[in-house]
């Protein structure tokens, strides 16, 4: 047996190169893969094995070794528990727990299964040596002494095979942390890859590759198609690949140019950079001719079956009393449809497949149906349209697609993919699953949010409410943000109800080190603060934005003997206490004045001597004068208030009655200069993102409220 290796450098998987040699296996190591990729073996017949485990298996059955991979089923499922046990408990915080484990388990017995060495003790063996200095440490304190006994007997029965490949890949911190001087130059430097762990696409060769991001133009993006089109781009870049962004536009209810327009906005957004757009509507002519050879083949058939009949059919498994019309008489019926007519109304094409298959996606699927709306590309000329099962596979394999990346609620329509494109007689293209985005208290069902801008619930699809790209940015989310949360997932299968609140903390990375500081009252909850010995004429000093970020600019600051300080803050000093007015020192208050139990004034004096470091309240403040600009500050909230929603639960249901609150403010003068787009901190509140800036005084400038990452409280 002769096969290629492919691993990442700084992670070679030692239990397998460790097997081979003992085991007699020739391999050809090829540390050529991005760090975080999964282990890959490469066979002469071309065929591919992914994973550590699976990998092990296979050599394990393939050699000669008796009992290799344990002498009966019983010893094999042994061999399998330790292969999924090893790698997990002897590699992180549980490793002297499992050591200790295993000092118990190997009192009585020289292997760890049966009575030979099997591929479980190449497993813990190359795990245990893996670790480098922590092993060793322990091997030489004599603590576990059954363990080290074990560990002693394989490395000196297997020493000239063994010793070898802990010299090539294990240093003293561990196995790729410090390898052998003839592999350190090959190593990448972990920095270059900080994007989360890579994958894999089967079979893909630099390239070669050929991808496809197909949205259908019937709603904006959102965050989920945001992770489809990222994870083409990165398979595209990764494999020197094509990109294509193709529109499903086979639906002419539900499609339109406003639609096609602003997906490619947001693709644009996203930073996708693609080769080529098309539409499957320019595949229109070829997908009627190949619905019309399946008609000739046999492979399909015209049906008139009312819509819910069929779907009970095909849940019971039923065959369509049209199942074996004549070829003669589905063509008629298919001409009857092409041309709009009543009866071609009545019917679909399905494909002939298999009604009894257990995977009911296989059980005759429609391949063309009625549609007299008119196309926002073709208008009224076609009066038949392609369903997305039936399209999808032509048009893949005529584009030259070769891996379709499709989220795993697609998983049992893979097998329906496949075998389409067999009765096409077209080439097989590779479909690779990735799991899809779903977020808290979030719908992302494009028929869902269309429901929320035709009731008005939202303004548009650009709310920032909305998880639409647009929506979110509009909100305050940087795409960098974006496109790192979404890498850090990579292209995993596991399905995962994701919190907002993780993406939200990165965004705050991102903009808190260079977003300029201003300052904001609530205008209907102030108390105004008159400092005695204040200046006689205001004055004004110029101020960094950001202190620590001097990109940002300067801001002018005035200096008044009247200033406003937020309720919130008077409500809680008290007399004689000390604060300190920030960019500005401190001051005594000496007087609170009340009316029916409400503060309605403060008297101070300045102490600019005092230090700042002994006070306990760091109050902000805007000086009491008529260049103060109005603010709207604007906070929202979910749209639903049920993290997930089961699937006989109508959202509809589940609607959070309050999702916005507007509050009244007044800002620094130098808010007037604020952009559109231009995110901001207002000090000792949040961030805020500039929705609509300075027109004039009597319009204020709109703020939204960007969440921080941490959890806030429903609004009221």
């Amino acid at each position: 047996m002769e096969a290629k290796l492919a691993f990442a450098q700084d992670s070679p998987p030692l239990s397998i190169i460790s097997a081979a040699k003992i085991a007699g296996v020739s391999l050809t190591i090829d540390p050529s893969l991005a760090s975080g990729s999964v282990p890959t073996l490469h066979l002469g017949s071309g065929d591919f094995i992914h994973g550590i485990s699976t990998i092990l298996r296979y050599i394990a059955r393939v050699v000669s070794i008796p009992s290799f991979y344990g002498q009966d089923a019983i010893e094999a499922a042994h061999v399998d528990q330790w292969l999924e046990y090893a790698p997990v408990v002897l590699s992180g915080s549980e490793f002297e727990t499992a050591c200790s484990f295993l000092d118990g388990y190997l009192a009585s017995r020289t292997f760890l299964v049966g009575y030979s060495l099997s591929i479980a003790d190449i497993v813990v063996w190359s795990n245990l040596a893996g670790t480098g200095q922590r092993w060793e440490s322990l091997r030489r304190s004599k603590k576990y002494q059954n363990l080290v006994r074990w560990y002693n007997s394989v490395a000196v029965d297997y020493a000239d095979k063994l010793d070898e490949v802990i010299a090539a890949y294990v240093g003293k911190r561990g196995i790729g942390k410090s390898p052998a001087p003839s592999l350190r130059e090959k190593v990448h430097d972990s920095k270059e890859n900080t994007s989360g762990p890579e994958v894999d696409l089967p079979g893909a060769k630099v390239g070669e590759v050929c991808v496809r991001f197909a949205p259908e133009p019937s709603g904006y993006l959102h965050i989920g198609h945001a992770k489809a089109g990222l994870l083409n781009k990165y398979f595209a870049e990764r494999y020197k690949g094509r990109l294509i962004v193709r529109f499903d536009d086979t639906n002419p209810s539900k499609e339109s140019n406003e639609f096609v327009e602003n997906v490619l906005k947001d693709i644009d957004t996203l930073g996708i950079k693609y080769d080529v757009v098309t539409y499957t509507s320019d595949y229109f002519p070829k997908l009627m001719d190949m619905a019309e050879n399946l008609i000739k083949q046999g492979k399909a058939y015209v049906d008139d079956t009312p819509k819910e009949q069929m779907r009970s059919e095909r849940m019971d498994g039923v065959e369509s009393k049209c199942r074996n019309q004549t070829v003669e008489e589905n063509l008629s019926l298919w001409r009857e449809m092409v041309n709009g007519t009543e009866r071609g109304m009545q019917c679909c094409i399905r494909g002939k497949l298999n009604m009894q298959d257990p995977n009911k996606s296989l059980r005759d699927p429609v391949y063309y149906r009625c549609n007299t709306d008119p196309h926002h590309r073709v208008g009224s000329k076609y009066k038949v349209y392609p369903t997305y099962d039936f399209a999808c596979p032509f048009v893949d394999a005529l584009e030259g697609v070769t891996h379709a990346l499709r989220s795993s609620e697609y998983h049992d329509r893979n097998a329906q993919y496949y075998r389409i494109l067999q009765d096409m007689g077209l080439r097989r293209v590779e479909i690779y699953e990735f799991s899809r985005l779903n977020m808290v208290y979030t719908l992302l069902s494009k028929r869902k949010l269309l429901w929320f801008v035709q009731n008005k619930k939202v303004d548009d699809w650009t709310d920032p409410r909305f998880p639409t790209v647009q929506g979110i940015v509009r909100r305050g989310l940087k795409i960098e943000a974006l496109i790192q949360f979404i890498l850090e997932q990579g292209a995993s299968k596991n399905l995962n109800l994701m919190e907002w609140d993780k993406l939200w903390t990165i965004n705050k990375k991102i903009i808190d080190p260079v977003c300029a500081r201003h300052t904001a009252v609530l205008k209907d909850q102030r108390v105004l603060l008159t400092l005695t010995n204040g200046p006689e004429e205001p004055f004004i000093r110029i101020l960094p934005r950001h202190k620590k970020y001097e990109d940002a600019g300067k801001k002018a600051t005035t200096f008044t003997n009247r200033i406003w300080l937020e309720y919130a803050d008077a409500s809680v000093i008290v007399t004689g206490q000390e604060v300190t007015l920030m960019d500005w020192g401190n001051a005594i208050i000496k007087e609170i004045k009340t009316e029916n139990g409400i503060i309605t004034q403060l008297v101070g004096e300045l102490n600019l001597k005092g230090s700042v470091k002994l006070t306990k309240l760091k109050l902000t403040w805007l000086p009491d004068i008529e260049d103060l600009v109005p603010l709207s500050l604007v906070e929202f909230d979910y749209l639903i208030n049920k993290k997930k929603l089961e699937e006989d639960e109508d959202f509809i249901d589940n609607l959070n009655p309050c999702t916005r609150r507007e509050t009244s403010a007044l800002g620094d003068p130098n808010m007037r200069n604020l952009k559109q787009g231009e995110i901001i901190q207002l000090e000792r509140k949040t961030y805020y993102r500039c929705d609509v800036p300075f027109i004039r005084q009597s319009k204020p400038i709109v703020l939204f409220a960007i969440p921080d990452g941490r959890q806030q409280s429903t609004l009221n």
